[in-house]
């Protein structure tokens, strides 16, 4: 009895030592060696894996990095500028410095500008409420209000305003990562250009409605009427699909067209308050 256990055990320490050489020399002949750049630009990154650079997460954005021929149309939303210069330092590479970008809701369709038509008891998603119908109001293209851009966001920076149930965007915490607006199920969110000194101006409307029902559903929205596009000297407005666009790269921050617009759909980010008139009367005095 004694005898036959101790030759399972010998038996078993055997096998498993053959098993485990086995194991060893395959491991060996497998074995790919990782580019020790990898863990180096993976300690550069932020580690917030939030996606925005178009990779499943840091390590995996690393990887790419290393396997680029050139890293210019990788960048690192997150990290910005900075980031990517220490990047392209490990790798021995030059990189061009990108302008900042900052979340951008488009939707202008506040309590008071949509009036709802129906009330939605469900589970409070966006996504969910989507796929079940267009929303409480008259405007299928607008801001469904439940939420999932702030909890898509990895930085705080969006939040819901209670009184006009619009997402709002903090500047200072946005990094552009694009989660918000991937997250988004009518598209509503963009990613854009911070522009100069933080100045920008856009259209905050989606609804390519015509003129008439679009103003039904909502007293904010485009119109198309083309008068933007008309008064705007630089050619940055099309109007296409009943809806204006303000190309970011063409605008001169001019804001003509936001003076012009009947509806108040575009509209002006970060500008300084004009000074008042008895100000203005006393200097030219």
């Amino acid at each position: 009895m004694i005898t036959t256990i101790y030759v399972t055990v010998a038996a078993l320490t055997v096998i498993g030592l053959l098993i485990a050489v086995v194991l060893f020399f395959v491991a060996k002949k497998f074995k790919v060696e990782e580019d020790g750049r990898i863990d180096e630009i993976e300690a550069v990154l932020p580690g917030a894996n939030c996606g925005g650079c178009g990779s499943a997460g840091c390590r995996d954005f690393a990887q790419r990095l290393v396997k680029a021929p050139e890293i210019g149309s990788l960048f690192c939303p997150v990290g910005g500028n900075d980031v990517m210069k220490k990047v392209a330092e490990v790798l021995g590479q030059t990189v061009t410095e990108q302008a900042p970008k900052v979340a951008v809701v488009r939707c202008n369709g506040t309590c008071d500008n949509r009036q709802k038509t129906n009330f939605y008891d469900g589970v409070q998603s966006c996504k969910v409420k989507a796929a079940l119908y267009t929303g409480d109001t008259g405007c299928k293209y607008g801001c469904l209000g439940c939420g999932d851009c702030v909890s898509a966001c990895k930085f705080g920076a969006i939040s819901i305003d209670p009184a006009t149930g619009l997402p709002v965007v903090d500047e200072q915490k946005c990094t552009g990562c694009g989660s918000c607006a991937a997250t988004c199920p009518k598209g509503l969110i963009e990613i854009r250009s911070k522009g100069l000194k933080g100045r920008r101006v856009t259209v905050i409307c989606v609804n390519k409605d015509k003129g008439a029902v679009a103003r039904k559903a909502c007293t904010a929205a485009c119109i198309g009427c083309g008068k933007c596009e008309k008064v705007c000297q630089f050619g940055a407005i099309k109007v296409e699909n009943n809806l204006a666009y303000i190309d970011w790269n063409l605008c001169k921050l001019c804001t003509k067209c936001v003076s012009e617009c009947p509806t108040g759909a575009i509209h002006k980010f970060n500008f300084p308050a004009p000074k008042p008139v008895e100000q203005t009367e006393n200097k030219e005095a």
